[in-house]
């Protein structure tokens, strides 16, 4: 498809109902994944667009914020997170007109990591991450994964993706800018300058790096990492850093939304945060070109896949769990014992659903072992084990454990 702009974005009821009674809505994500699409739609409802990418826009707004803000009524402001003082001239006039819908911003960066901004707008401004496109939005679908899963029932497809078809899925990813290449090569020459962006121009926006060279060779350890537990001693020693440095880089990465930590699922909550996060990518795409994987290198290593497979789940969860209706944690499990699922989505009664993610269209009892480990020590908490698989059928494989195909993700 040449137009990516036309798929739809599931987020868009859940802005307007914010726009309906919170003064302040910020849309953040990742650069490029659509935020100033989404939110020019709404500009036409009578909200005047601004954007910060234009330098004299920028300048008024740095130079004067009370008086930039003071000009608008109800106002679009495009990557706030380059002027992030217009926000107290934003808290200013909204104390004195707490009118709904008054301002729509967009940030691709994580805002909310900032003291300023955290303490400015606490209770008058609402935050919605936006990603770049899930399977379900590009199938023109409109269903939850996580939603449907909770409430017992397993979506299904008409269009499933299997194979090689699978595969160049994930190397595609979500971006739209992406997802508009005719092919991998030139997919890859957009994912490359994309990051080039962030790194000679985003960064400076959020964080004071000495050495701004290091950080691709940087990005490039951490492509690596995917899927793995994050250790910041070792990852540092690699680079010739320390681990506090290590852990202040991959952070700068986190709030630019190119990677994010996930926390391990424990029955006792303080082991939550004693034990290691997991790191992963929010774009397959996007790691696949940082590793130069391609279709040829994926079929002749299907370890390789599996790692990438796990990355496109993990992005198609957390694509999910911002229009689901219900609020999810997404974590992991694993012990000391080895045993371990790759993903453990929880809501907040604190029921569970286990998620393996598997590169195959065959499974085995070894396949079940880290899912029947996290069942016996969530009891009634976990309501279903789910291996996601190559395949198009959803088969029960014991009490509470079943294999569901892949293209679920994006069924109804």
């Amino acid at each position: 498809m040449n137009n990516a702009s036309l798929y739809p974005r599931l987020l868009l009821t859940h802005v307007q109902e914010a726009l309906a009674d919170t003064p302040v809505v910020l849309i953040t994500g990742p650069r490029q994944a659509g935020k100033t699409t989404l939110v020019r739609q709404l500009a036409g409802t009578g909200m005047r667009y601004l954007t910060l990418d234009d330098n004299l826009t920028l300048l008024a707004a740095q130079q004067d914020p009370v008086g930039f803000i003071r000009t608008l009524d109800r106002a679009v402001i495009d990557e706030i997170q380059r002027a992030p003082q217009l926000l107290l001239a934003i808290k200013k006039t909204v104390d004195e007109d707490r009118r709904p819908g008054r301002f729509l911003l967009t940030g691709s960066a994580n805002l909310m990591t900032l003291p300023l901004v955290a303490d400015s707008l606490a209770g008058r401004m609402e935050t919605l991450p936006l990603y770049p496109f899930a399977q379900v939005e590009t199938h023109y679908q409109t269903s939850c994964w996580l939603d449907a899963i909770f409430a017992g029932n397993i979506p299904v497809t008409t269009q499933p993706l299997l194979g090689d078809d699978l595969i160049e899925a994930v190397l595609r990813g979500g971006y739209p800018e992406a997802l508009t290449r005719p092919n991998p090569r030139r997919r890859q020459a957009w994912h490359r300058q994309y990051l080039d962006a962030l790194i000679q121009r985003d960064v400076q926006d959020i964080a004071t790096i000495d050495k701004l060279g290091q950080l691709p060779l940087f990005l490039h350890a951490l492509a690596e990492m995917a899927g793995q537990l994050c250790n910041y001693s070792q990852l540092g020693a690699q680079m010739g850093m320390d681990a506090k440095t290590a852990n202040k880089y991959m952070g700068i990465f986190e709030q630019m939304y190119v990677l994010k930590r996930i926390p391990v699922w424990a029955n006792n909550r303080l082991k939550r945060v004693l034990k290691s996060p997991k790191l992963q990518f929010i774009d397959s795409g996007l790691l696949a070109s940082v590793r130069g994987l391609t279709v040829d290198s994926l079929k002749r290593d299907r370890t390789l896949f599996g790692a990438l497979l796990e990355t496109f789940v993990y992005a198609e969860l957390l694509k999910h769990s911002t229009w689901a209706q219900a609020d999810y944690q997404i974590l992991y499990y694993r012990d000391t014992d080895q045993y371990e699922v790759d993903f453990v989505v929880e809501n907040r009664a604190g029921e569970l659903i286990g998620v393996e993610v598997k590169a195959s269209a065959t499974l085995t009892e070894k396949d079940l072992r880290g899912l029947k480990r996290l069942a016996g020590l969530a009891g009634d908490a976990m309501t279903l084990g789910v291996i996601l698989y190559d395949g198009t059928e959803a088969l029960p494989l014991g009490e509470k454990l079943m294999a569901v195909p892949l293209s679920s993700l994006w069924g109804s």
